[in-house]
């Protein structure tokens, strides 16, 4: 099982930037696709990024253009580059990673099976 630990989040007015982390436990060149997700109190989750092994990436409406998932494989830390914030984009962001080594770009929960603990991005002036 891979672990995922994240880090990162917090509050910033509209307009601002944050980063956010997850380091796996193990070496991600065994990892398949990797995301972010946003869950907000009474709606799904809902991807907003997500990365194959061959770095293609596909983006949410509501982030393509502010948001980047990007990776450094000799940290085993994925990243989401979050710019020009919005109050839409508030939730709790949690990365997943698959087992599976497929090079599809879902952005459904189920494709993947590790998750990090999750890390609230608060949106506001």
């Amino acid at each position: 099982q891979v672990q995922l630990e994240q880090s990162g989040g917090g509050s910033v007015q509209p307009g601002g930037s944050l980063t956010l982390s997850c380091t796996a436990s193990v070496d991600t060149s065994r990892v398949g696709r990797e995301a972010w997700f946003r869950q907000v109190p009474g709606k799904e989750r809902e991807g907003v990024a997500v990365r194959n092994p061959d770095d293609r990436t596909r983006y949410s409406d509501s982030v393509t253009g502010r948001f980047t998932i990007s990776k450094d494989a000799a940290k085993n830390t994925l990243y989401l580059q979050m710019n020009n914030l919005k109050p839409l984009h508030t939730g709790m962001y949690c990365c997943a990673s698959s087992r599976l080594l497929c090079f599809s770009l879902p952005l459904s929960s189920d494709a993947f099976d590790d998750w990090g603990q999750g890390t609230q991005v608060t949106v506001s002036s």
